[in-house]
């Protein structure tokens, strides 16, 4: 598939208030040829959900460092399925600790990029995949 088709969500769900690397990951997945949509802060994971559909995206990325990462992502991914929008793949980083990401791989979040992560690795995992 063409970066110049794949549509990509870039969302920040909860009530973190840090957009720095959402920003930032939005911008390098522009500059690779992508079609990019950033939601904004403090989005609902119905809200991202329904952007997600509405957009006619093929990935939601999602950015979270609240510690809330272990319940929000999850949801996305879980009305994504109630919507049959469940062919949308969703990706998260932020500052995730090692140990939770083997369970939000098992909710459904396709990887996840910790701190440290080059916007290289994002591209090269959704070019891929």
């Amino acid at each position: 598939m063409s970066n110049k088709k794949t549509r990509i969500l870039i969302a920040k769900p909860g009530l973190d208030g840090h957009d720095r690397g959402a920003k930032f990951i939005a911008r390098a997945l522009r500059d690779a040829g992508f079609e990019v949509i950033y939601t904004g802060l403090r989005q609902t994971p119905e809200a991202i959900a329904s952007a997600a559909i509405q957009e006619d995206v093929q990935w939601v990325g999602l950015s979270c460092l609240s510690g809330a990462h272990n319940s929000l992502f999850p949801k996305v991914v879980e009305i994504l399925k109630q919507k049959q929008a469940e062919d949308i793949k969703v990706f998260g980083g932020g500052v995730i600790p090692s140990d939770d990401i083997p369970g939000l791989k098992e909710a459904g979040i396709k990887e996840i990029f910790t701190p440290g992560a080059t916007s290289k690795s994002v591209i090269d995992y959704i070019n891929s995949n």
